[in-house]
């Protein structure tokens, strides 16, 4: 029996107040991680740079284009760390609102900060970037574990399809205005440097203030794990994967997912140092291309959904993943400053980025043994942070040895054959039924 809030006004309250954090952190990962910081980052790197392209933070030589990706394999690295340990003191305290503030804030503080990269620092652009990015992952992983407790289950679908809409709506809001801002940044009495500034410090101001809502909304609920210690998350951790163990074929999946989604996430967060560095498009250019992918994103994932209920879950996530194959290809090919073929390619990745990761969440639910729903997705998320390093190391290792965007794009596609390749392995109908669920009649 769900274990809630019972008072459906008090509930609903909470749950309005948890949609407004996605849009307050959704506008992060639209504005400053996908279009404006890559590039932009990229370019301060590049006038730091030495005569053989090279800047050297810690006295390490990095290639000033390789800079960016090594930046957000750090973040992650370093979120994968922090994130056991903030979890298990939310568990052992019950203080999860406490939590959320300080790594919010610290995220939008950072955020705000980087009005502050110009010239050549390029070091300060990196040490933001990874405390902003970090911040936003545990940030996350707290606002995510508020749902089981404002929603019980028949209710757990709507509610965070909701906040999801929410946070996609935002970010398509500040894309626009930015649009406007950068456009005409020489109308407003700006140079392009500072319009780029404004509009990644204006998405830490968006993330601060719209935190107050959810801060002021959410509760905190009285810990149940009162012998939890400051280990237990990583104990935790540890034994559901020795409880996944038990379940080789649910395992098997959830490596095939961790492979091919590594490849979505970099795909997504490099598109815009591919689209500026090697096919010389305008900033204007990128912020539509992604705006597009926005809005093609929930139709996309509505309508793979419907070739699931028809084809099945894993047919379609693996007709999507020789998608995205084919849309590196076609990316690889790309002719130079040609505005129209992009925004084709965009209308692909946005066709399918929504529909991947829903129904790969909605078939990994089905590989869960009963009553241990939580304890899994934990493992899920969790896992999903920490093999997110490895695509933006291959896509800035690539670039470093052969001074190639095209090399370095064209190699993430080794995400998508081996996670099709993994998948295409998994006896999808047998797995749910080992892990002891009905199996559906279309799978």
């Amino acid at each position: 029996m769900w274990a809630g809030v019972t008072d459906t006004a008090q509930r609903r309250r909470e749950q309005r107040g948890w949609y407004f954090y996605d849009w307050a952190c959704s506008v992060y990962s639209t504005s400053v991680l996908t279009v404006f910081l890559g590039p932009y980052l990229t370019s301060v790197a590049e006038s730091a740079a030495d005569a053989d392209g090279f800047v050297h933070p810690l006295g390490i030589p990095v290639r000033a284009g390789s800079f960016f990706a090594y930046s957000v394999s750090l973040s992650v690295i370093l979120a994968v760390v922090v994130m056991p340990l903030v979890g298990s003191a939310a568990d052992r305290t019950g203080r999860k609102k406490p939590l959320l503030g300080a790594a919010a804030y610290t995220g939008a503080a950072a955020t705000t900060g980087m009005f502050f990269l110009d010239g050549d620092r390029y070091l300060l652009g990196g040490v933001l970037l990874i405390v902003a990015n970090a911040a936003q992952s545990v940030a996350t992983m707290l606002y995510n574990s508020y749902l089981p407790q404002i929603a019980p289950p028949e209710e757990r679908d709507a509610v965070s399809s909701r906040g999801w809409a929410f946070g996609y709506v935002a970010g398509s809001l500040v894309l626009v205005a930015d649009l406007v801002l950068y456009s005409g940044h020489a109308s407003f009495g700006l140079s392009e440097s500072a319009a780029v500034r404004i509009c990644l410090a204006s998405a830490g101001l968006w993330w601060g203030a719209f935190t107050l809502v959810p801060l002021g909304r959410l509760r905190d609920r009285r810990a149940t794990g009162s012998r939890a210690t400051a280990g237990h998350g990583l104990r935790q951790l540890v034994a559901t994967v020795r409880d996944m163990r038990r379940h080789p074929l649910t395992l098997a999946f959830l490596l095939a997912y961790l492979v091919y989604n590594d490849g979505i996430q970099t795909v997504v967060s490099q598109a815009s140092v591919y689209g500026s560095e090697e096919l010389d498009l305008g900033q204007s250019t990128l912020i539509g291309a992604v705006l597009l992918v926005q809005v093609l994103a929930v139709g996309g994932a509505l309508a793979m959904g419907r070739l699931a209920r028809t084809y099945g879950a894993k047919r379609t996530i693996l007709g999507s993943l020789v998608a995205w194959t084919v849309t590196l290809g076609a990316g690889y090919f790309l002719p130079a400053r040609a505005p129209v073929m992009f925004f084709v390619l965009a209308g692909g990745i946005g066709l399918v980025l929504g529909g991947s990761q829903a129904l790969s969440r909605s078939l990994f639910s089905h590989l869960v043994p009963p009553g241990k729903e939580a304890e899994y997705f934990s493992a899920y998320e969790l896992s999903d942070r920490g093999m997110s390093w490895l695509g933006p190391l291959l896509f800035g290792m690539t670039y470093q040895l052969t001074g190639s965007y095209r090399s370095a794009i064209i190699s993430l596609a080794a995400f998508f054959v081996i996670g099709f390749v993994l998948l295409a392995r998994v006896p999808v109908r047998r797995a749910i039924g080992e892990a002891g669920n009905q199996v559906p009649e279309r799978m």
